[in-house]
């Protein structure tokens, strides 16, 4: 088994219950749900963290669409819309 580290939060009583009712429908424990919550979570955020960043390198490069290519792409949103 991985190591593994105890984590205490505190919970509103509504979450908490959801938090149950989902674990034992899982047929999990409520630290296995929490954990797996916290992971995709995390996952999650750090990806769009790294996409933001990313973003704003191009900027500070000036790797930016012209001004024809986003009309370009626009275009086509709006056509596709329709």
């Amino acid at each position: 088994m991985a190591e593994s580290a105890v984590l205490t939060l505190r919970l509103d009583p509504k979450l908490k219950r959801q938090l149950d009712r989902l674990s034992k429908a899982m047929s999990r424990s409520r630290s296995f749900v929490a954990a797996e919550a916290i992971r995709g979570f995390v996952a999650l955020n750090e990806w769009q963290i790294e996409e933001i960043q990313k973003g704003i390198n191009e900027a500070d490069n000036g790797e930016f669409a012209s001004d024809k290519e986003v009309e370009q792409t626009l275009k086509r949103w709006t056509r596709r819309a329709r």
